[in-house]
């Protein structure tokens, strides 16, 4: 999360030298955002990453050498970059890419064809903590569990430190309320379902709310219905 007042410093990641431009342009325009480097490789992007420590990732997945996935793994799992955060750009909607991307560790999944409100709106959420996940990627999210087997039963030590509130609120998560809903649901103030959140994220070692949907599901705590 950046420091209020301070500008959300951005990486873009594209194999098309003319869409990073595009992308740059937009940006840097932009008086709370300021582009740090731009990279056209998988592994370009997980060097500069570690050189530059942006707060936000623009991720293609796509790209020659190594693809975005793999990079946003490296880049999500590596020490040395503990709060950056990877947006994925695609022009492909495929379901194994959202399902992937999230699994790497990604905080959000837009299309290129976004209107730039919406990509601006998009950085600045990510940057602040929280995931990008549109509620038709969590029906997706479901959709997709739903096809596999049955867990067969909740693993103890997953959720071992979690309390029965605390799972109430992760159990809403999965199925896609938002905050305010969660906090009519529970008839909790705002700020204490956010408490809650920041819990379960500490407790599940989850980057950001799009990893407690699928933590959700895999630990059987959320079962779709067949």
């Amino acid at each position: 999360m950046t420091a209020p007042g301070t500008p959300i410093r951005v990486l873009i990641v594209d194999d098309q030298a003319l869409l990073r431009a595009s992308f740059r342009l937009l940006l840097d325009t932009t008086p709370d955002l300021v582009v740090v480097g731009e990279a056209g490789t998988g592994e370009e992007a997980v060097t500069l990453a570690r050189q530059e420590k942006p707060d936000v990732i623009l991720m293609d997945i796509r790209m020659p050498d190594m693809d975005g996935i793999e990079a946003t793994r490296r880049i999500c799992g590596s020490a040395a970059n503990p709060g950056t955060r990877v947006l994925i750009l695609t022009t492909f909607d495929y379901d194994e890419y959202v399902f992937a991307a999230l699994r790497a560790g990604a905080s959000g999944f837009l299309l290129k064809d976004v209107v730039p409100a919406d990509l601006i709106t998009a950085v600045r959420v990510v940057a602040d903590g929280d995931a990008l996940l549109a509620p038709a990627i969590t029906r997706r999210l479901i959709a997709h569990f739903a096809g596999l087997p049955e867990p067969a039963g909740r693993p103890s030590t997953d959720l071992e430190n979690v309390t029965d509130r605390e799972c109430e609120v992760l159990f809403l998560v999965g199925s896609g309320l938002s905050n305010l809903e969660i906090a009519s649901h529970l008839q909790l103030s705002l700020a204490t379902v956010k408490t809650h959140i920041g819990r379960l994220l500490a407790k599940l070692q989850a980057r950001d709310r799009a990893q407690l949907v699928i933590v959700a599901y895999e630990t059987g705590l959320v079962i779709p219905a067949r």
